[in-house]
């Protein structure tokens, strides 16, 4: 009996196509063109998991569903391998991590082959291939070599950036240096958080409380030269174009929070002698703000400045240049004590709004410059050195924090203003000092803007300040320039030199390098151990690679190197033209290609990844490399899968076997006693959990059509799903059918079935069909593939219980299989007689008459209550319709009394009406 069997199938298949290079891309588009991308994967030791495929699949479903559409299709696929769990491994092992990361490419590559992904292979890429970092290189520099002219909000080349002439005059190292302080690549010392166990800077969200997450090691705050990207020259625009794109609602305000663009007021409070207070105020009247001598003054950004006459205490981070200005000579022991504390924390702890607020007075005041009041200046954590200015004015009794920390610390609280009428706040707790009200109102407690309301307050306190010297209207922003630097080995080398004088020191001068000598390739290293200072491992190569000498000049390399992020940021370019070596992409392929039409990935990375990739796409636009303002036009976030379904009793701790369950309703109970309740959930997978689930198992027990299938089957694409094996075997169970609807399972050779005919279908068969292909047709442009793969399991079960079965209607259907089962309908087509691959035959069409069901049951009601059904052909007029419920055998018993009308809406329903 020639039962399915994937494991002879899938691989023939799989090799037909990669023979015949059936899915290779055209290097041009004809006609309608779709890019289609995934978030290309890091290919780690442990290889995929069935959560990974799940993205993977719905694209492949939208480009072979494309291809039969007629549309020229671009989709590639390729690996982020550049990263840290590399070096680690390496560091452990000492084998170069090149090795391993190839090795890892290696699996991952044949894990997507087996899964039977129709990827254009001739396109693949990794992050870590010399020729393409070469480019990832070459982008670095046009970063480096563009300005942000804010008036025509556009980067620029930066010999177009306008030199004073007070620099001319200075001489070529001043211009160097001054066109150097506006790059959007450029070097700074920032404070970081360095591990000295890892050897390199760890971001926020890889620390957690004082330490590392991989590997708990203790992290510092330390300063460090870092080069950074001027991100936030772009925030505008980075928000603004969100508006044109076709993504989520969610994931566009994911991405405005990051950005997080506030408008409000920078003010100035005096710090010098209270006595010479009248005077500052006198000589800043009139004045232009910002001033340069800000040597007296703390500047703050706030929102709301309408809130000045509350501000009773200030607070400053630990970082402020200040703080040792500041502090007074009986708080100098707090103040050490109180920064050791902090710096071993990262910015994420130091906001967590559950932690109790910590801080510690300087000794110091400030003048509020709206009501002359001295207040006193505090340090604490909650406020950050890379948000606003580094300093803020707290007003307790309209800000959770600021009220937070004042009630810590017993500092004044002062309500300046009187809530809205509707308000939910306890008006005595406000007055007295015991609540807080963040929202908007009436102003009091603020001398002559008493009774204002918020807007006006807000412009005409911005109008005074002003005219005051004291301040001015701003714009601030949460995002901050993108720190780019890591002190590691596995990364790109950024292609800067340093010049160094005649004793080796560095001169501060920087020279690209050019870019006809781009790659610049890692060095080899001995090992590859982290030394435990904060310099990167770079500087142990070899002499003749850091040293190179240019015109006579000696110079050092840069041992920084990029970030994982950076070659992420373009590979969606490459893809179009990866093997050009005098382009990054040629400029005519770039327009008719891009933008990316559909992206999907995990909505991890609905923020980063996604902002720095639109942040260097407009980077290249401006300087006329890319012809599209933004790269993915649309983007989905598929859902999360998870492991198994767990069980346990109501006391949250007895684990109950997933046989002994049943589904009652939408509540899960013990099959032997009905009335016990258990609790469920599904954890994400890992490996700590043991919750795993390998491809390679499920692909060798049932299937990649199986595996696919299942995971389009589970739910809609965007929602998490728990994993179950037995949906995977219910899907099996459907592919069986389907094989055994067109197969002869009582033929010694594979056949065809005797069953499949060439007559003419019936109308029934008919209407299925096109029904089933509109259907199908519906959730493909939607994406709704959990839908579609029910219509062919509906499909299925009718022709099932047909016993003939006309190939004009079985062959459409093999043809709506393809798309979510490819292997299964490539095997049925060649054996319904054709020669060639289905992969680019045409979609079938449905016709929309035959979408409608050719007989249509209608309610018959006596006197408006439902008596009988009837079944009729539809478009029944209302006399033919009259005549058949009058004589239905089931409706002449009832009719007791003269029936006085009848009324008739065709298709719909027929009332009988009879005297009571």
């Amino acid at each position: 009996m020639p039962r399915y069997n994937p494991a002879t199938i899938e691989p023939t298949w799989q090799s037909y196509w990669e023979r015949n290079k059936t899915f290779v891309s055209p290097e041009m588009p004809t006609g309608e063109k779709l890019y289609v991308l995934d978030m290309f994967p890091y290919p780690s030791g442990s290889g995929l998991h069935v959560g990974h495929p799940e993205g993977y699949t719905a694209t492949d479903i939208v480009c072979r569903y494309s291809r039969m559409l007629g549309k020229s299709v671009l989709h590639p696929m390729g690996f982020d391998s550049f990263g840290l769990p590399a070096e680690e491994y390496a560091i452990k092992t000492n084998t170069p991590p090149r090795e391993s990361t190839e090795q890892n490419i290696k699996t991952f590559r044949r894990q997507l082959r087996m899964l039977g992904f129709s990827y254009d292979w001739d396109r693949e890429l990794a992050t870590t291939d010399v020729e393409y970092f070469r480019w990832t290189q070459w982008i670095f520099l046009v970063l480096f070599d563009t300005w942000f002219d804010v008036s025509q909000q556009k980067g620029r080349p930066i010999y177009e950036l306008p030199i004073p002439d007070d620099i001319k005059a200075t001489g070529n190292s001043a211009i160097s240096n001054y066109r150097d302080r506006f790059r959007l690549a450029y070097l700074s010392d920032e404070l970081v958080n360095w591990c000295p166990a890892l050897g390199t800077v760890l971001a926020n969200e890889e620390v957690s409380d004082g330490k590392s997450e991989r590997g708990d090691h203790p992290v510092h705050r330390i300063p460090l030269r870092q080069w950074m990207l001027r991100i936030t020259a772009y925030a505008d625009r980075l928000e603004n174009d969100l508006v044109e794109l076709d993504w989520a609602d969610g994931i566009k305000k994911l991405q405005s929070d990051w950005i997080g663009r506030s408008t409000g007021a920078e003010v100035d409070f005096f710090v010098g002698p209270v006595d010479q207070f009248e005077k500052w105020k006198a000589h800043r009247q009139g004045s232009v703000f910002p001033l340069d001598t800000l040597d007296q003054v703390l500047r703050i950004y706030t929102t709301r400045p309408d809130t000045l006459f509350g501000a009773t205490y200030m607070v400053i981070s630990p970082e402020h240049a200040l703080v040792a200005s500041l502090t007074t000579n009986g708080q100098q022991v707090a103040v050490d004590a109180y920064l050791a504390q902090t710096a071993a924390k990262s910015d994420r702890e130091r906001l967590d709004a559950k932690k109790a607020k910590t801080g510690v007075f300087t000794g110091s005041f400030a003048t509020n410059p709206v009501n002359g009041e001295q207040i006193p200046i505090w340090i604490a954590d909650y406020v950050l050195a890379s948000y606003g200015t580094g300093a803020i004015m707290a007003v307790p009794a309209h800000d959770e924090r600021d009220f937070e920390f004042a009630k810590a610390f017993s500092l004044a609280i002062v309500p300046v203003y009187q809530p809205t009428d509707n308000a939910d706040i306890d008006r005595q707790k406000l007055a007295t000092g015991n609540a807080c009200y963040c929202g908007e109102g009436t102003a009091i407690n603020s001398g002559a803007y008493d009774g204002l309301s918020t807007d006006e307050f807000k412009e005409k306190i911005i109008a005074d300040l002003v005219s005051s010297g004291t301040g001015r209207a701003a714009v601030n922003y949460k995002l901050r320039d993108w720190l780019f630097s890591r002190q590691r080995f596995w990364g790109e080398p950024f292609p800067i030199l340093h010049e160094l004088d005649d004793e080796g020191k560095p001169t501060g001068v920087l020279r690209a390098v050019e870019a006809d000598q781009l790659p610049v390739d890692l060095p080899h290293l001995r090992d590859f151990k982290p030394h435990g200072r904060p310099e990167p491992p770079l500087g142990k190569a070899p002499d003749d690679w850091l040293y190179p000498v240019i015109d006579g000049v000696r110079y050092k390399r840069e041992t920084n190197t990029m970030p994982q992020w950076a070659g992420s940021c373009w590979y969606y370019l490459r893809f179009i033209d990866p093997r050009n070596s005098v382009a990054f992409v040629d400029p005519k392929k770039e327009r008719a290609w891009m933008p990316v039409d559909l992206y999907i990935g995990g909505a991890e990375h609905a923020v980063l990844h996604l902002l720095y990739a639109r942040f260097w796409h407009k980077v290249l636009f401006d300087r006329g490399h890319v012809s599209t303002r933004e790269p993915f036009q649309r983007l989905v976030n598929q859902g999360m899968i998870l492991g198994e379904m767990e069980f346990t009793m109501p006391d949250g701790e007895t684990k109950v076997p997933a046989e002994e369950i049943e589904k009652l309703g939408e509540v899960f109970v013990l099959k032997a006693d009905p009335s016990v309740r258990v609790d469920s959930r599904a954890h994400k997978m890992s490996k700590s959990r043991g919750n795993v689930v390998n491809p390679d198992e499920v692909v060798r027990d049932y299937g990649a059509d199986s595996l696919r299938l299942y995971e389009m089957f589970m739910g809609p694409l965007e929602q998490s799903k728990p994993w179950s094996m037995n949906g995977v075997s219910g899907v099996r169970g459907f592919l069986d059918r389907a094989w055994r609807m067109i197969v002869d399972s009582f033929s010694e050779e594979m056949t065809v079935s005797p069953s499949i005919c060439d007559d003419r279908p019936t109308p029934e068969q008919l209407v299925v069909l096109h029904k089933t292909i509109k259907a199908v047709t519906h959730d493909l442009d939607h994406l709704s593939f959990n839908t579609a793969i029910a219509r062919l399991m509906e499909f299925v079960n009718f022709f099932t219980r047909v016993d003939r079965r006309p190939r004009s209607v079985i062959e459409p259907f093999v043809l709506l299989l393809s798309p979510m089962a490819p292997h299964i309908a490539e095997e049925l087509w060649k054996l319904l007689g054709h020669e060639q691959t289905l992969a680019y035959e045409p979609w079938p069409k449905f016709n929309e008459q035959l979408t409608v069901d050719a007989m249509v049951e209608i309610p018959v009601q006596i006197n408006g209550k439902i008596r009988a059904k009837i079944e009729v052909p539809r478009g029944t007029d209302k006399a033919e319709l009259e005549k058949i419920a009058l004589n239905d055998e089931r409706i002449k018993p009832l009719l007791v009394s003269p029936v006085t009308r009848t009324i008739c809406v065709p298709d719909r329903m027929v009332n009988i009406v009879i005297k009571s």
